[in-house]
């Protein structure tokens, strides 16, 4: 009987070491605690970047939608430049002569000089009077696919706003009744505009200014457009945007093709 019961003891012994064995120390639960709070604080700062470079990206994008819209325009317009002819006029950065009175500038003549329209004494006409084939046909407006398109400047009505907005003014009524001329159709097209400059290319070197009346040839072989965007300090100031446009339409001229017979 004593060999059984110092077995039993024995035996009990060992199960109760086992089960001592089996349990996490204070020690151990602290250090898995501490393991598992550095991992969740290494999720949680690259869950953070992520975020933050995402919103990032998206107010990037969302900031340069309206310049890439912009210069879609603008664009679409220069490159379907109408040579001069019955409803389109000369391209003229200075109208001179008779055409003149046809071609009023903004800012000097037009709408802001009267007084009238909703920019009236605060715009200002940037290039010429471009005439292009880019308008629509629909079956609600009798008007031909040739517009009149002026770009302006014009103060903005936010006062947050760090620069002017560049408006494009559309003339769709190219030959109006009883030489009343219509009012343009204003579009927004860009804010925070400091600068807008057209350049135009003869062939060897860009001009500032340009005559269809006296060149040769009559359209220039592209056009440049500058845009110097408006910034708060010297340490935001961006190079300026340059859009450059070929010029594939060809204006007839005077001269005979073939040269003397």
């Amino acid at each position: 009987m004593n060999f059984v019961g110092s077995k039993v003891q024995e035996s009990k012994g060992q199960s109760r070491l086992a089960a001592g064995r089996a349990a996490f120390t204070l020690l151990e639960l602290l250090i898995a605690v501490v393991a598992f709070a550095i991992v969740l604080a290494a999720i949680n700062s690259v869950f953070y970047s992520a975020l933050k470079l995402r919103n990032r990206s998206a107010a990037s994008l969302e900031k340069s939608l309206p310049l890439t819209q912009a210069l879609i325009i603008l664009k679409r317009d220069l490159a379907s430049l109408a040579p001069p002819g019955t409803l389109a006029h000369d391209l003229q950065t200075s109208p001179t002569g008779s055409g003149a009175t046809s071609q009023p500038r903004f800012g000097s003549l037009a709408g802001a000089a009267s007084g009238t329209g909703s920019a009236a004494g605060l715009t200002s006409q940037v290039g010429p009077d471009f005439y292009t084939y880019s308008g629509l046909l629909d079956t609600s407006s009798p008007w031909p696919s040739v517009q009149k398109i002026a770009y302006l400047l014009v103060d903005s009505t936010n006062r947050n706003a760090l620069g002017k907005d560049l408006v494009r003014a559309v003339t769709r009524n190219l030959l109006p009744s009883g030489n009343v001329a219509e009012e343009p159709v204003e579009q927004l097209l860009l804010a925070d505009v400091a600068e807008a400059t057209f350049f135009f290319h003869d062939g060897t070197d860009w001009l500032e200014s340009w005559d269809s009346a006296t060149a040769d040839p009559k359209l220039p072989r592209a056009i440049r457009l500058q845009l110097q965007m408006a910034f708060e300090d010297r340490a935001s100031r961006q190079q300026p945007i340059e859009l450059i446009v070929p010029i594939v339409i060809e204006a007839s001229t005077n001269a005979p093709a073939g040269g003397s017979q």
